[in-house]
Formats: C-alpha cells, structure tokens, sequence
C-alpha cells in the first residue's frame, strides 16, 4: 500500500486548494468597543447556481494510519469546514489530472484553523482525528447534483512521519 506522510497545514502549502482560515495576522479591524478583532473575509466562497448554506455536520473520528479508498469534488461551489471544538482534523487534497485526482498530500490543522476548498478541488471526506467531530460548514445549496467521487484501484495508507 502507498504511503501518504501528513504535514502540518500553512497557507502557502494549501494556496493551490483552497484557503486556510485562521487568525493570523494582525485583524483587519478592531469592534465592539475595542474588545474584538476582526479577521475579514478569510475564505474565498465561489458558487455557481444555487446559494451558500450552512450546515451542521458530526463525524465520527478516524484512526491512524488510515485507508484512503476515494476521493470528491464539488464542481458548483466551495466548501468550508469549520470545527466547533478545540481540535485539528486531517484534510487530504490532490491536483486534478485528466479528471481525477492526482498523488494525495495530507495536512493536519491545528486547534482554531478552518479550511475552505476551492471549487473543484479533490479532497477526502472530513476526517477529524479526535472526538467531537462537530463541523459546521458552509458549502452550495440547489438543485442538481454537486458531487463526484474517485474510488482508488489500490488505496492509499494516510500516516504520521
């Protein structure tokens, strides 16, 4: 089985795929009296039809090393995926190559980082490492389907250096 060695997450490692939301930085603003930063429009969300949704997601937490069976895409819009705990997750991205996803890159988030892929990006399914698996996530919502999905002939192994 082909191994997939995780990284930690840097904007710059995950600019291709999407956006990495966090604090970073100084904020982009100072409100409610002075006693709140705000950190501004950190995610690049991009639907076609349809309209942003928020949603509630629980998944339940995965161990390591992990199977990567398949990969998905969303062709019609973005999607972000917002921990509601203190925890990081596993997010798994490939580049697109004639249709399918190419060789997998594995990153880990810390605790206070969000993700938001681009339109069209081949990901693995939400995959937190820890429990509670609470998600909330935004991502389109209309008609027609918005998913494709890439079964591996051999999977691949997701693991710790």
């Amino acid at each position: 089985m082909r191994t997939i060695n995780i990284q930690p997450i840097s904007a710059e490692a995950f600019a291709s795929y999407g956006d990495l939301i966090d604090c970073s930085g100084a904020p982009d603003k100072i409100i409610n009296q002075g006693l709140c930063g705000r950190y501004h429009d950190r995610a690049e969300l991009d639907f076609g039809d349809g309209q942003a949704g928020l949603s509630l997601f629980n998944a339940e937490p995965r161990a390591l090393p992990m199977p990567l069976l398949m990969m998905e895409r969303h062709p019609d819009g973005s999607q972000a995926f917002v921990p509601m705990s203190e925890t990081g997750f596993l997010v798994i991205v490939a580049a697109d190559e004639d249709a399918a996803p190419g060789l997998p890159i594995a990153f880990e988030t810390t605790p206070g980082q969000a993700i938001n892929f681009h339109r069209g990006t081949w990901h693995g399914v939400l995959t937190p490492l820890s429990a509670p698996g609470l998600f909330a996530v935004v991502d389109r919502i209309g008609q027609g389907g918005n998913l494709e999905e890439h079964w591996f002939e051999s999977p691949y192994q997701v693991a710790r250096p």
